[in-house]
């Protein structure tokens, strides 16, 4: 059987798998990845992405995804060190002065969170003994109105006795209706 020239091997797949994963890692586009690739196999950028996405991406959909993960975590350490780190180069008073004042700032802005935390805890409890209060008072008159209405039927089976009837005001005050 003859083998072609350019035909690819499992290593230089893997080449093109660990150099690809890698790019994604470090934040770093495919693009770059095929050219790199490319260069180290005597390939062009085009073929390498070609057979990325042909052949070799479908066996390594799970570390892809987990590298794509790994970027997010990283861009996140950066952005966090980025933003609690103090400027390196060619410091002066004033951007010492600007640094303290967003880190105070940085202070305020945890402090207020926390009230609000505990503001939105305190709401949450009373919201939860409000609803208590609200099933408490729906089933006394429940109660009630089954009380009332046993009491109707006894008078209604008194003849003598005219037929008194009472209705629910809005403030929940019954008022007996005129005849």
């Amino acid at each position: 059987m003859k083998i072609r020239q350019d035909a690819w091997s499992e290593e230089n797949d893997l080449l093109l798998a660990e150099t690809v994963l890698r790019h994604v890692r470090e934040g770093s586009t495919q693009l770059n990845a095929f050219e790199e690739v490319g260069d180290e196999l005597n390939r062009t950028s085009a073929a390498c992405g070609f057979r990325w996405n042909a052949v070799v991406r479908q066996q390594y959909e799970k570390a892809l995804s987990l590298a794509k993960k790994q970027r997010k975590q990283r861009s996140r350490t950066l952005e966090k060190k980025a933003l609690y780190a103090p400027p390196t180069e060619g410091i002066n008073m004033i951007d010492v002065i600007a640094y303290l004042q967003s880190m105070e700032s940085i202070d305020l802005l945890k402090a207020e969170n926390e009230r609000l935390r505990s503001e939105n805890e305190q709401l949450q409890n009373k919201l939860n003994q409000i609803e208590q209060s609200s099933e408490i008072m729906q089933e006394d008159y429940e109660t009630l109105m089954k009380i009332m209405n046993r009491a109707r039927k006894f008078v209604a089976l008194d003849d003598e006795a005219p037929a008194v009837t009472f209705k629910m005001e809005r403030n929940g005050n019954l008022e007996k209706v005129a005849e």
